[in-house]
This record gives structure tokens, C-alpha cells and sequence, in this order.
């Protein structure tokens, strides 16, 4: 019983990760679209949304390599691991340019194209960054 309940929280924990993701890809959307004309169709807050989901639900909630502090020193344990610092620096990136795209949307500024284009940018490269480092954390295991 204690298993399932476990596994439950885990599901209903990577829900609510994909539920922020989503949220944040539609506020970047929003920003997005209402700078760039071609950008303000349905399926384009879908494809944001979508994304954002599916990064946050692989990447925020990676399985670590083991740390092994009496071997601390060697070789393997100098390497960075690929997997957490993508984890960590891609939710970095797109929660901070979702942060930005709310700001605003909510003060109704209207930035100069550029940075439009840098917050979708961001935005892209944290959610791919994301869904690499749930790829490579998950094909290690």
C-alpha cells in the first residue's frame, strides 16, 4: 500500500511540474503573440504550452548519479553531470523569461522586438536544455 501511495505523489508531483510548465509556456506565448502577429493562432499557445509541459514534467525531477564521498577525487567523480546542470540552468532560463513574459503582460509594456525575440528565445533554449537532461537522466538508469 505504502508503494502505491508513493507512486501516486510522484505522479500527482510530475502533474503539477507539467501544470507549471504549461502555465509558463502560455504566458510566454501570450507575450510572444501579441508582439508578433504570425504568432497569435491557438495552435502556437498549444505548441508553447505543450512544450512547457513536457519540459518541466522531464526535466525538473531528474534521478542524480550516485555521489560517493569516499572516492571523491577520482576521475569519475570530477565530471560534471550533464543531466543536473542542464536540469538546472534550462528551468533557470524558461522560469526567468516566463517571469519576464508576466511582467509584462501585467505592466502592459511594450518592449522593442529584440526582446521579444529574447525571451522566446530563452524560452526555447531552457525547455530544450530541460528535455535533454530528462532524456540523458533517464537513458543512464
Amino acid at each position: 500500500m505504502r508503494l502505491r501511495v508513493r507512486q501516486f505523489a510522484h505522479v500527482l508531483a510530475r502533474s503539477g511540474l507539467a501544470l507549471a510548465g504549461a502555465a509558463c509556456g502560455l504566458f510566454v506565448g501570450a507575450h510572444v503573440g501579441s508582439s508578433v502577429p504570425a504568432l497569435t493562432t491557438q495552435g502556437f499557445l498549444l505548441l508553447m504550452m505543450v512544450s512547457g509541459a513536457f519540459g518541466f514534467y522531464l526535466g525538473i525531477d531528474t534521478p542524480q548519479i550516485p555521489f560517493h564521498p569516499h572516492e571523491e577525487g577520482t576521475p569519475a567523480e570530477r565530471k560534471i553531470d550533464a543531466a543536473e546542470f542542464l536540469s538546472a540552468v534550462g528551468t533557470f532560463l524558461a522560469t526567468l523569461t516566463a517571469f519576464f513574459a508576466v511582467g509584462i503582460i501585467i505592466l502592459r509594456e511594450d518592449p522593442h522586438i529584440v526582446w521579444t525575440s529574447l525571451i522566446m528565445a530563452g524560452w526555447v533554449i531552457g525547455v530544450v536544455m530541460q528535455i535533454v537532461a530528462g532524456t540523458i537522466a533517464r537513458l543512464r538508469r
